[in-house]
């Protein structure tokens, strides 16, 4: 039965809670499970720390906060260091390389994703670097399907949809790969 909590972190102006808010919909409408879906940030829109938590289950979800996640994406240093503890020992921690590094991680399940760097240097635009991280945990993580994603993003950004899709499916293979090399 499928049962998996996830953190993103990151710093506000990333796209963390749009991640989020893109997983729990995909889930919900286009792979029927259960989602649920929280947010919190500090006081400043762009710059202070960011989380969104998203619960995906089969059956009912009881309770709408994560305990112990499963997965953690994390797209910043300061999110790292203030969210890290809510990981579980065995669980995977997803970070963008180029931005993140982990010290004393409670996990040896860490995928290194440049999506920044990959955003900057083969899309041309940094803007999507959370697409490129959200398509390599969907190859990594397997819960919810690229296709039922790829319908979200295309709902939720029709105006940019082959930004987004080459967004995506450049993380999507990038996890991928990751995932052949073990």
């Amino acid at each position: 039965m499928t049962h998996i909590e996830f953190i993103f972190g990151g710093i506000g102006g990333q796209g963390i809670i749009t991640m989020a808010v893109l997983l729990g919909h995909a889930a919900v409408i286009y792979d029927n499970l259960n989602a649920v879906q929280t947010q919190s940030y500090g006081p400043e829109a762009r710059g202070s720390a960011s989380r969104a938590e998203v619960i995906i289950k089969e059956g009912r979800i009881d309770y709408p906060k994560v305990q112990q996640a499963d997965v953690f994406v994390c797209m910043s240093q300061e999110a790292y260091e203030k969210y890290i503890s809510m990981l579980k020992k065995d669980g995977a921690l997803i970070i963008d390389s180029d931005l993140v590094h982990p010290e004393n991680p409670p996990t040896k399940k860490i995928y290194k994703i440049p999506a920044t760097k990959l955003a900057e240097e083969e899309i041309g635009n940094r803007i999507v670097a959370n697409i490129i991280m959200l398509g390599a945990v969907i190859a990594i993580i397997d819960t919810v399907t690229p296709e039922a994603v790829k319908k979200t993003i295309a709902e939720r950004f029709p105006k940019y949809i082959t930004l987004n899709y080459r967004a995506f499916d450049l993380g999507y293979n990038y996890g991928k790969s990751l995932i052949k090399g073990q």
